[in-house]
């Protein structure tokens, strides 16, 4: 069952999430100097790098992590929903601390911009729940068979 569409989602969820983890989520301006926001660390206009976000980049990691591992589950499809689910939740929590992460470390910087990756976990969240309906349709369909039986 692992040429199933819910293992394409899950592909898809991994990629994601290490696209995700790689790329800038957003910027700082201040007094027209630039700070990248990666989720591991922010890029300082000088060149320094500070590690204080590196809690997002630990949730994207258990994010595409977790994907993977279900990819191969698919002989335990109730294991399989949950860690979808797990998934979903990490995703969740991933845009609540990104966005204690910009309150807290904005300070007094003008503004944030955001980046098109932060949208990456939101994308996740959808996927996520797609394949955790095509895991429960798999499983009814095995349940039908097993009554025929």
């Amino acid at each position: 069952m692992i040429q199933r569409i819910q293992t394409i989602y899950l592909l898809i969820v991994t990629i994601l999430a290490v696209t995700c983890m790689s790329l800038p989520i957003g910027a700082f301006v201040e007094n027209s100097s630039i700070s990248d926001l990666f989720n591991l660390y922010i890029s300082r206009a000088d060149g320094v790098k500070d590690y204080a976000p590196w809690a997002l980049f630990v949730i994207q990691l258990l994010s595409a992590l977790i994907s993977f591992v279900a990819i191969f589950l698919f002989k335990k499809r109730i294991i399989q929903m949950r860690f979808s689910v797990f998934n979903i939740i990490l995703n969740v929590g991933y845009y609540i601390s990104a966005i204690a992460f910009v309150f807290m470390l904005k300070g007094d910087t003008e503004s944030f911009t955001m980046n098109w990756p932060i949208c990456l976990p939101l994308i996740n969240i959808i996927l996520s729940w797609l394949a955790i309906r095509a895991i429960g349709k798999d499983e009814m369909l095995v349940k039908a068979y097993d009554r025929l039986r």
